[in-house]
């Protein structure tokens, strides 16, 4: 199986999938999910011709599970790791939810040498958390919420948690009735801890700074109905920070929308690839 020793601390095996040939696009997971999220997409990308490298973050999935690491830069330095071992250039960075956070970092922290352009899918960037200079984000209260809650019932609070991660009393779409407990299958094998830590991660990580270092073609996507990472929160704000991105917004998805609306988030990474 293929893995990268990582090089932040505490060091961890990455797993990763290396699928299709032409221009490499990295499938950065979001919480609490795997590579396995990306399967519509890895279909979709690879029959048209792009090489599709999608990777289980360190705690979750065919990953290692450290003692620690759960932070965005050891994620960024994880990233870089990836991107090095396998040598992509003019690569594409996609990224959701919290993966969307790594994108930010990594093109923050490591720069744009690697990358060709970026998209944020239902990403936390810019800044979640609600402060002084943030009075439009969500309060300490609800990530305190999450937290504890993973802590006392982490199998309890998924069963909770993915029904309004895909908005499943508004319907699935083209997803089948098996999307939830699959979803839950895969979150069940993540590391506890790792479980916990990225709530803290994703909840209070301020990329408003990294977003301004980004001056590569970038697209964001959002649905208007996400009820984990709200729109005017994240995918709007992280346009408007963005200089000359572009902004699609998915009327009626649900956070969860590279599984419910599928064929319109291939159908747009595919144009914005190939623009």
């Amino acid at each position: 199986m293929p893995y990268v020793k990582t090089t932040g601390a505490p060091a961890t095996d990455l797993y990763y999938q290396d699928l299709g040939q032409g221009q490499p696009v990295v499938l950065i997971h979001g919480w609490p999910l795997s590579h396995r999220m990306w399967e519509q997409q890895i279909t979709a990308l690879t029959e048209a011709g792009y090489r599709c490298v999608a990777y289980d973050r360190r705690g979750f999935g065919e990953s290692g599970k450290p003692a620690g690491g759960y932070d965005y830069d050891t994620f960024a330095s994880d990233l870089n790791d990836l991107m090095e071992h396998l040598d992509l250039r003019d690569a594409v960075l996609a990224g959701f939810s919290m993966g969307g956070g790594e994108v930010a970092r990594y093109l923050g922290r490591y720069g744009s040498d690697r990358v060709a352009k970026a998209m944020l899918l239902g990403a936390v960037p810019p800044f979640l958390l609600k402060t002084d200079d943030n009075p439009d984000g969500v309060g300490q209260e609800v990530f305190d919420g999450m937290l504890g809650a993973v802590k006392k019932d982490r199998i309890g609070f998924l069963d909770g948690f993915f029904p309004n991660f895909y908005n499943a009393d508004q319907g699935l779409n083209e997803a089948g009735n098996d999307l939830i407990p699959f979803s839950k299958w895969i979150a069940w094998g993540a590391s506890p801890l790792g479980t916990q830590q990225c709530i803290v991660a994703f909840g209070t990580t301020d990329f408003r700074e990294d977003l301004k270092t980004i001056t590569i073609s970038t697209l964001v996507i959002h649905g208007d109905s996400d009820r984990i990472v709200p729109l005017e929160v994240s995918g709007q704000r992280s346009h408007e920070m963005i200089a000359g991105s572009r902004l699609e917004v998915v009327q009626g998805a649900p956070h969860g929308f590279a599984a419910t609306h599928a064929s319109q988030l291939n159908r747009l990474m595919l144009d914005f690839l190939r623009s």
